[in-house]
């Protein structure tokens, strides 16, 4: 059976996270949809749970992870696995809400949009809790590309994104840690003329696990294309 979206989530140690995450995914997202659970390594503490749940709920699927550890590879991983015309790249600590894919998907399907970001810093948007740099570095940022390099998101680092597996086909993807991979595409998608639309999310930090992101380790992966969007902007001028 096809679908016409996948829904990414990298893991690392969530199984106090995951069954709650699935839950709300199958019972919030109203498009048909497969869910990737892609992991490291056979010891990950997340598949005994997912196997579980699998005996009844046919449409997730574990994938290994097959660039080696680390989220960016897990989230390469699912974007390559994925065969439906949309996919969206989610966490498994409930930090994004589940119903906002509903949003993404209506947008990317009437606006014919190559990425839809889920945006923390346009109207109606917000971030709960999380590290006060972390949260500064990254609205600063997001509102930086937005009024001055002209990107059509207000959020470009966020990675709740929806994308169109087209438009993914054509980007042989450079990131090489971390998180940087969604601020990657917004920008090379707006330099070379995509379409990119935003929606408003509640971010809420994580209540169970521990967070994988290591801001200072990350921070010269994000300058690149930070800069790189600068540039295109001029490119593009």
């Amino acid at each position: 059976m096809s679908f016409p979206l996948t829904i990414i989530i990298p893991v690392y140690n969530e199984a106090d996270n995951i069954r709650s995450a699935l839950d709300r995914i199958e019972a919030e997202v109203r498009t048909p949809h497969r869910v990737l659970i892609v992991y490291d390594i056979d010891e990950e503490t997340t598949i005994p749970v997912v196997k579980k749940m699998q005996m009844t709920a046919h449409t997730i699927v574990l994938v290994k992870n097959k660039y080696g550890r680390g989220v960016l590879n897990a989230i390469k991983t699912g974007l390559e696995e994925a065969i439906s015309t949309f996919v969206v790249v989610t966490m498994a600590d409930l930090s994004d809400p589940p119903n906002v894919i509903n949003d993404m998907y209506t947008i990317a399907v009437e606006k014919n949009a190559d990425i839809v970001c889920a945006s923390r810093y346009m109207k109606g948007g917000r971030q709960i809790g999380g590290p006060v740099i972390k949260s500064f570095l990254s609205r600063t940022a997001g509102l930086s590309l937005h009024y001055f390099a002209g990107l059509p998101t207000h959020d470009a680092t966020n990675n709740f994104k929806l994308y169109r597996t087209s438009f993914l086909k054509t980007q042989t993807i450079e990131s090489t840690g971390g998180f940087e991979l969604g601020l990657e595409l917004v920008v090379k998608a707006h330099r070379h003329g995509g379409t990119i639309c935003e929606t408003p999310t509640s971010w809420t930090d994580r209540t169970a696990g521990k967070s994988n992101f290591k801001l200072l380790a990350w921070l010269g992966n994000y300058l690149k294309w930070f800069f790189y969007a600068f540039s295109a902007t001029n490119r593009r001028s």
